[in-house]
């Protein structure tokens, strides 16, 4: 998986904890998670035996959902999928309008590593032509293993100063972490894709503040849609990040959003999880959630992202700030009409963690 600004993979155990226990007293089949980004929620979920519809409206994340969640590793197995890997490992770089981006004007990758992904990239769109889960498959494995050869804290809104040691190494891909049975992506507004496709639950998990996961991970949506777009600024971002923005990135237009979107939802169980750095006060989405029924809030602290763990520099790389805290704390509104549900999710979970619940 690649590294991800908000990512739940230590969350994960708790998480998908809280679904299956919610399972065993309110059948859920069908999962809907309409900012699936990584992908890594719907995955694990998928993994316990749901079925998970991720929707995104990034181009990348879309992908990573299309391989991670929609595809079957019995349609796509190591047999079938290696051979076609050991072709694209085997590239020479070919240098061109990637490798001038983001190896040249910006220090992303070294020179060789972007050569050889950009040679990669186009051989993939002729070895998966008329597949696009195959096309999917084989980007994923590529943003993997660039993630892993990268010279970034986890964004991509710099660089480092100095190379990353792992920079140096070579890029290489492998068979992406697919699982059996069959899920759905989608490439939607997160509200066109809980009016569109109802389920038992949905899964909410929005940007929380004013950082762009699109500004965050510009050149995984470049190397996915491969179209050379016009960039700016030391990072090299693509011009229309500027203007395709989310309301959820809006202190003004979030809350507004956020109501429509639980408005729009038709399920058994929402889950929203939002932490405590997000644009919402804790009883501000208390209220919102309670206008959907009954409501229980699940916490759990976790380490911040790397990035905000090695303080503040300037673009001259001096330091300018200090570490605030290490920690965020997560909090997983679990909501409900049936009261019997909530109380029995909150006196299981109540036993672990300082939870509070609103009937």
């Amino acid at each position: 998986m690649i590294k991800y600004l908000g990512s739940k993979r230590a969350l994960l155990p708790w998480i998908t904890g809280v679904v299956k226990f919610i399972h065993r007293h309110e059948p859920i089949q069908t999962i809907l998670d309409p900012f699936s980004g990584s992908a890594r929620v719907g995955h694990a979920l998928k993994g316990a035996g749901f079925h998970v519809i991720a929707s995104d409206y990034a181009a990348y994340a879309c992908t990573l959902a299309k391989a991670l969640i929609e595809s079957d590793a019995r349609d796509y197995p190591p047999t079938r999928i290696q051979p076609l890997l050991d072709h694209l490992n085997a590239l020479p770089g070919q240098p061109g309008w990637f490798t001038e981006k983001y190896a040249e004007k910006a220090r992303f990758f070294q020179p060789h590593n972007a050569a050889r992904i950009e040679h990669i990239r186009k051989a993939i769109d002729e070895l998966a032509a008329g597949d696009e889960n195959l096309r999917a498959i084989l980007l994923t494995s590529l943003l993997i293993a660039a993630d892993k050869v990268d010279s970034t804290t986890g964004l991509q809104m710099a660089y480092l100063k100095k190379w990353a040691p792992r920079a140096y190494q070579p890029l290489r891909l492998s068979y992406p972490p697919l699982l059996p049975g069959r899920g759905m992506a989608l490439q939607l507004d997160a509200l066109e894709a809980v009016q569109s496709y109802p389920a038992d639950l949905v899964y909410l998990d929005p940007p929380y503040n004013q950082h762009s996961y699109l500004a965050n991970y510009h050149i995984w949506e470049t190397l996915v849609r491969f179209d050379n777009p016009p960039t700016y600024g030391v990072a090299q971002k693509r011009m229309d990040t500027r203007h395709r923005k989310s309301p959820f990135n809006s202190r003004q237009a979030a809350p507004q959003a956020l109501a429509r979107l639980f408005q729009a939802i038709r399920a058994k169980v929402i889950l929203l999880s939002f932490n405590n750095e997000g644009f919402f006060t804790e009883a501000e989405l208390m209220r919102l959630c309670a206008e959907k029924g009954y409501v229980v809030v699940l916490r759990r602290p976790y380490r911040r992202y790397v990035g905000a763990q090695i303080g503040i520099y300037n673009p001259a790389g001096e330091k300018v700030g200090q570490v605030s805290h290490l920690h965020n704390e997560e909090r997983l509104f679990v909501v409900s009409s049936r009261k019997a549900l909530i109380e029995t999710v909150a006196r299981e979970f109540l036993k672990a963690s300082q939870s509070s619940a609103l009937f």
